[in-house]
């Protein structure tokens, strides 16, 4: 297995890191934080321009046609730089879910948008009783003379209050009665019956609970033919925790640096804090902290297309131990900058909180620890 980038891939990651470090700077983020919106549309649509948005999306539709690798790629340099506009939730989950479920009219409606950034998109499947388990949905879809009736509430919809169209997940009622089957709507925004409570996310972005109230939608708001589409749910947000996992990975990364430099220029008793053994030993574990993160989200990524339970333990295993990961590099970061690393002067703490925030995201390393242990033992029965 060649694990090189190719010149392409190298190219990807040198310009998004130099945009990155041009782009986004610690008065940037503020105002951004202090946004309603809590991202910056001209940056959006730089990201529609420079092709970021196109990235993954099939060539036939306007796309670039790359992979999780690629994607990985841009996440890593997001994280260096706390990116908070909505990539995760219109590109890797809602343009991946359309590619997976829909029909070739609403692929050809909605990717050519998503590529040129004139459409946004999120997910609405967590619900408060399902504790992470993402066949756990009571939303129901009930099917009437002139399509469908949407009923339920959701949790953590990521930028759904920017989101131009909302993908919702409901359990399918036919004439018959419950059907057994999830099905994926595309909901407007504007849609009556929708209503959005918005809410800032820890460590930067914005994320709402939805609510939907007998929501009218025509016949062709379901993505696809009506088959399940739990496995292609499963199948993104597997793909999501790859691309989140590569994020973190490029948080970690900025921490160990910053605490580097700062343990170099702060003095204890006449020395830089680096001479001193220990905090030296403390780096360095840092630093295999990040290493073996980052192995796990390559790995993740180059699993993301193998067979569903060799992928989500590859993406479990890596949710679980980036997450172990990310919450020693965090809390180190800020014990060695000692008081400093709580005050809003450093940035250390903003990026701190966006690491627990990852932790706790699509389930905590608790849970991906359980379910990869589950994994493994449905693959030993097989």
């Amino acid at each position: 297995m060649d694990l090189n980038l190719s010149d392409e891939q190298r190219l990807l990651r040198e310009s998004v890191e130099r945009f990155v470090a041009e782009s986004y700077d610690a008065d940037h983020r503020r105002k951004m934080a202090n946004d309603p919106l809590g991202f910056s549309p001209a940056v959006w649509k730089q990201f529609a321009e420079l092709g970021w948005l196109a990235l993954p999306v099939a060539e036939e539709f306007g796309g670039l046609g790359g992979g999780a690798i690629e994607v990985g790629i841009l996440m890593e340099a997001f994280g260096r730089g706390l990116v908070s506009e909505p990539y995760i939730a219109t590109v890797v989950l809602g343009a991946a879910l359309i590619d997976k479920c829909g029909s070739t009219a609403q692929k050809q409606a909605s990717l050519p948008k998503i590529a040129d950034g004139s459409l946004k998109l999120a997910l609405a499947h967590s619900e408060r009783a399902a504790r992470f388990d993402l066949a756990k949905v009571a939303t129901v879809a009930t099917k009437t003379a002139q399509g469908w009736r949407l009923a339920g509430s959701k949790i953590a919809v990521l930028d759904g209050h920017a989101a131009d169209e909302i993908i919702v997940s409901a359990h399918l009622h036919d004439h018959q009665g419950p059907s057994g089957r999830i099905g994926l709507f595309l909901v407007p925004a504007t849609a009556q019956g929708l209503a959005i409570s918005e809410y800032p996310r820890l460590g930067g972005g914005r994320a709402c609970n939805v609510d939907l109230s007998g929501v009218q939608l025509p016949e062709d708001a379901l993505l696809g033919d009506g088959s399940d589409a739990l496995p292609a749910i499963e199948w993104a947000v597997d793909r999501a925790m790859a691309a989140l996992g590569a994020e973190a990975v490029g948080i970690m990364q900025t921490l160990v640096d910053t605490t580097l430099e700062y343990t170099k220029i702060r003095k204890q008793f006449g020395r830089p804090l680096s001479a001193n053994q220990v905090i030296r030993h403390r780096l360095a574990d840092m630093a295999m902290q990040v290493d073996e993160a980052r192995s796990m989200a390559l790995r993740a990524a180059l699993k993301v297309d193998a067979e569903p339970i060799e992928r989500a333990r590859a993406a479990s295993g890596a949710k679980a131990k980036i997450g172990t990961c990310a919450r020693f590099v965090g809390e180190q970061s800020i014990q060695l900058h000692g008081g400093m690393g709580v005050t809003e002067e450093l940035e250390v703490g903003a990026y701190f909180k966006r690491l627990v925030a990852f932790d706790t995201l699509f389930g905590g390393s608790a849970h991906h620890y359980r379910r990869h242990a589950e994994l493994g033992r449905a693959a030993v029965s097989a």
